[in-house]
């Protein structure tokens, strides 16, 4: 790709943005040489990696490559048997600390995770964790090994210590003691690296040792006594040695690290790699970019482009589409409207999808491989080569001409411009004529009617236009493909001011083809604005439409789904009300059925008011009530007879009236099986209909008794393992559920044993009325452990 372009097309400045990204100086050296690419494999490997890396943005967040540092002179000199200095080898540690961490960041998360492009360069990542450790763990920093880093390091240092501590111990001593007088300041000092003492110029003679320095006055001497000069001495020795271990150790880790060169190596060429990627993948982000689609038959369609250089909250996206109707493609209208954005925009949108970057438009995207972009925008005239506005244009379009082939993209800004309109026109309609049939792909903004009706008037060759606003003399930067675009000149100078008498006198400068041509254009320009207006509306109203369909939906789908739970949760709490109401009324007949005929009115009465409330109760627990009876239904004393048909309020049962009331109001209801005394203003007169006694029992025109219960009750009880009070309580409630059930007869399994347990089971079963016989079973019923029992119609 020649370098003008990428200058013209301001590629260098998505390079400069993508150089930013990057955390690590090898990265962003890769960045500034990233050019586009014209194999077809390479480009879409280059845009899927960046694809893949964006993902891992999203999904994992970002990363940093900030410790990928160049390390190649360390190993070249690792590689001759060199020993490397502290910070060399604390660049190499940092270097794989950063390669472990990178190494994590791509491991997957999940079993089931897909390999990407990049898992291959995570996996060949080597962290060489016991290389990095050791070096951290003997080097502290560019300045300092650690005493434990070689046991003769910590022996010397330990020495060393104890040495200054003895020179410290008698000099204090000297300093504090016979010495005090003869000293400038009562302190200790170092000069070329020796302990001293500052005495003053006349005791000189009164200290015995060697002299290191003198103040600039003149007044003090800097002594070292005779006393610590031995073991100044062995300081010095010690020092030396010191020098020697450290020597040792960045000796034996240079050793360590040279066995790992090639590693070490690989290592940094995949992080700057890495780096790299990432570094695109963030520019991606940042200008919410997408990864465009490749063919290789010169077919452009970017939906809703816009160019990566202009502030994203006011550029306006456009939609181009180039190739495959029309191989040329003719801009038109005002200035400043956005002809030259959008003509930027399709070339460096090519070169940046050749390059690997994503483009910042809609998905599905398309671009096309392209070997060489020209384009010739802009003003290059020159003044030391004589060359004027027109003459730049006309060199660069010469050697445009020269080069471009089948497989080059041309674009042209304000063709033919800078010379006289009618052989400007005419040299543009033949250079554009020649590219077009040639097949190459080209674009081109020009202010020429005669361009636009070359458009109208030649096959694949495509006229559009930059829409503009004439009541605001504001443009819209919005591309319009198929309309040829007008210059609006006379329409802004109006509403700039210009005289009216002035405008008409120029619109008779125009010829009359013209006149009509610009009509035409004018019509086709206010039918596409009708169009396009009525166009929105009914988007509008199909989105409208459709937010109402799916509100309705939803609306009856919650009805629906609230229907069901109201039924079912009714159902449920139905049969909870109708299994309790069974309850009280086997339970009230068992009542009724063991009192027998010397029972207590008294009793039996307490126990009715018992039962009549809890009967109240689960009254209460049902969700819907039906309305109480108006007063005008509740009968006087005197209307009511024998056998009508009536309600108790307090009881919910229905019934008929058994005997008259007396003087209080107080009757008999006979209730299905039960009698009951109830008060006149308690009852409520109902339709005539067979009465229902407790527990919903019906009695049919056979006297038979049916139950929702009875289909349940099993022929057979079993009274194993219970003791005597224990089975006859269950044996009395299964006979009586036995009996209501209408069954014939029934198998009490109460076992051999003892004998105590059949025993009791045969004389409970002689009290009760509705037993008809009784008797053991045979051989195959059970023999002696069984006892069939027989129950009367």
């Amino acid at each position: 790709m020649n370098e003008k372009v990428l200058r013209t097309l301001e590629y260098n400045k998505i390079i400069d943005q993508l150089t930013q990204k990057a955390t690590s100086q090898p990265g962003r050296a890769l960045c500034q040489n990233l050019k586009p690419l014209t194999d077809l494999s390479a480009i879409r490997l280059a845009q899927q990696e960046t694809s893949d890396a964006l993902s891992m943005l999203f999904s994992k967040g970002s990363t940093s490559f900030g410790g990928n540092r160049d390390v190649s002179m360390s190993l070249r000199s690792l590689e001759i048997g060199s020993t490397l200095s502290a910070p060399e080898l604390l660049k190499i540690a940092g270097l794989l600390d950063n390669v472990n961490r990178i190494k994590s960041y791509g491991r997957k998360q999940r079993e089931d995770e897909k390999q990407t492009s990049l898992s291959d360069y995570f996996d060949r990542l080597e962290p060489l964790s016991a290389l990095a450790g050791e070096i951290n763990r003997c080097i502290l920093s560019e300045e300092e090994i650690a005493d434990d880093a070689s046991a003769g390091l910590k022996h010397v240092r330990r020495s060393i210590i104890l040495t200054g501590e003895k020179i410290h111990s008698q000099l204090t001593s000297m300093v504090n003691g016979s010495y005090r007088s003869y000293l400038q300041d009562a302190v200790i000092t170092m000069r070329d690296n020796r302990y001293c003492i500052p005495v003053k110029a006349e005791y000189k003679s009164q200290v015995p040792g060697m002299v290191h320095d003198q103040s600039s006055t003149g007044s003090t001497f800097f002594i070292e006594p005779a006393s610590v000069v031995s073991l100044n001495n062995q300081l010095k020795e010690l020092a030396i040695k010191e020098k020697e271990e450290i020597e040792a150790v960045l000796a034996d880790l240079s050793a360590q690290t040279a066995a790992h060169t090639q590693e070490i190596a690989e290592n940094q060429k995949i992080m700057t790699f890495l780096d790299f990627v990432f570094a695109k993948a963030s520019l991606a982000m940042e200008e919410n970019a997408t990864m465009p689609l490749f063919n290789t038959e010169h077919y452009i369609n970017i939906r809703k482009g816009r160019h990566p250089l202009l502030p994203p909250k006011k550029v306006v996206p456009i939609d181009i589409h180039l190739g495959r109707d029309f191989d040329l493609l003719v801009v038109t209208g005002p200035n400043t409207g956005g002809k030259t954005v959008s003509l930027k925009t399709v070339g460096l949108f090519t070169l940046m999808g050749q390059a690997g970057l994503h483009i910042p438009a809609l998905d599905r995207s398309e671009l096309s491989i392209f070997t060489e972009v020209f384009a010739d925008i802009g003003d290059e005239q020159s003044i030391e080569q004589s060359l004027s506005t027109f003459s730049s244009h006309m060199t660069s379009i010469v050697s445009i001409l020269n080069n471009a082939d089948e497989n080059s993209l041309c674009l042209f800004d304000e063709l033919g411009a800078g010379t006289d309109p009618t052989e400007g026109a005419a040299l543009a309609i033949a250079i554009l004529d020649h590219l077009h049939t040639r097949g190459i792909r080209t674009m081109a903004t020009t202010h020429y009617s005669e361009l636009k009706v070359y458009a109208l008037s030649t096959d694949f060759v495509e006229n559009a236009c930059c829409e503009f606003n004439v009541e605001t003399l504001a443009p819209t930067y919005r591309l319009l493909i198929g309309i040829p675009g007008k210059s609006n000149a006379f329409a802004i100078s109006s509403k700039l001011g210009l005289p009216e008498y002035i405008i008409d006198a120029a619109r008779a400068q125009i010829n009359a083809e013209d006149k009509s041509f610009e009509d035409l254009l004018t019509d086709l320009e206010n039918s596409r604005v009708t169009i396009e207006k009525e166009r929105l509306e009914i988007a509008s109203y199909k989105e409208e439409i459709k937010s109402l369909k799916e509100k309705l939906q939803a609306k009856n789908e919650k009805i629906d789904n609230a229907k069901d739970r109201i039924i079912r949760e009714a159902n449920e709490k139905a049969r909870e009300i109708l299994q309790e109401a069974k309850d009280v009324a086997d339970e009230t007949i068992r009542i009724y059925q063991k009192a027998g005929p010397g029972a207590s009115l008294k009793e039996l009465e307490k126990t009715r008011e018992r039962l009549r409330g809890e009967i109240g109760k689960k009254n209460d627990k049902l969700a819907l009530k039906a309305k109480e009876p108006s007063r005008a239904k509740q009968p006087k004393p005197e209307q009511l007879k024998i056998g009508d048909s009536v309600k108790i309020l307090s009881m919910g049962l229905k019934g008929t009236v058994s005997t008259l009331p007396d003087h209080k109001g107080n009757l008999f209801v006979q209730c299905g099986i039960m009698r009951s005394q109830a008060n006149v203003k308690d009852l409520v007169l109902i339709e005539d209909e067979t009465p229902s006694g407790l527990a919903s029992l019906k009695n049919t025109h056979t006297g038979k008794v049916k139950m929702s219960k009875s289909f349940s009750i099993s022929p057979e009880i079993n009274l194993l393992g219970k003791t005597v009070d224990e089975a006859l309580a269950e044996l009395d409630k299964y006979l009586d559920d036995a009996y209501l059930a209408h069954l014939p007869s029934v198998r009490v399994v109460h076992g051999k044993g003892t004998g105590a347990l059949r025993s009791a089971v045969q004389n409970h079963l002689k009290r009760v009325k509705y037993v008809k016989s009784y008797r053991l079973g045979e051989y195959g019923e059970g023999d002696a452990g069984v006892t069939i029992v027989t129950l009367k119609d």
